[in-house]
């Protein structure tokens, strides 16, 4: 239902001319670039050769804008847990590094930054990310109307910090 919800409110915002775009946690902005593109064809002796360039002044690529955005926007979650959880190492002195969800540090601070994961998931998700979301997109396109989202689940986000294959 989730799903369904924000692919239909990318798609209402991508037919009113905008492209979708929407605000991290962390107050990163995020804008899809997609546009209809310009396609040409190139004849030669050989072959035919289509090629399509994005062009920024035609209108947004309303099928696009549609399915990238759900993918889009839980990739900006996870990227804002995982600069969350680099920022709470750094400040407890834990070596941290990372490339997209697989996390490293040094055997000895394992368990502090496994901690420290949790921590950070359930900071992020203590607020309604979807509610902030429907609200940005409310705010910045309101001459669409929106699908309520659908009801929250009874999960308590907190209960993760006690998870023991919540991260692996």
């Amino acid at each position: 239902a989730v799903v369904s919800t924000q692919s239909t409110g990318a798609y209402d915002i991508a037919a009113s001319g905008a492209p979708v775009s929407w605000v991290t946690p962390l107050g990163l902005p995020c804008v899809q670039p997609y546009t209809k593109e310009k396609r040409q064809v190139v004849k030669t002796p050989l072959q035919d050769i289509s090629t399509s360039s994005p062009v920024p002044s035609m209108d947004v690529n309303r099928r696009k804008q549609s399915t990238a955005f759900p993918p889009n926007f839980v990739h900006s979650l996870d990227s804002t847990h995982m600069l969350m959880t680099a920022i709470k190492c750094y400040q407890e002195g834990v070596p941290f590094a990372a490339v997209h969800d697989s996390f490293w540090t040094l055997p000895c601070h394992v368990t502090r930054m496994n901690a420290i994961l949790r921590e950070q998931f359930a900071l992020m998700y203590s607020y309604d990310v979807l509610k902030k979301l429907k609200e940005s997109f409310e705010k910045s396109n309101p001459d669409v109307e929106f699908n309520p989202l659908p009801e929250n689940g009874a999960l308590d986000i907190n209960s993760v910090k006690d998870s023991e294959y919540f991260f692996s």
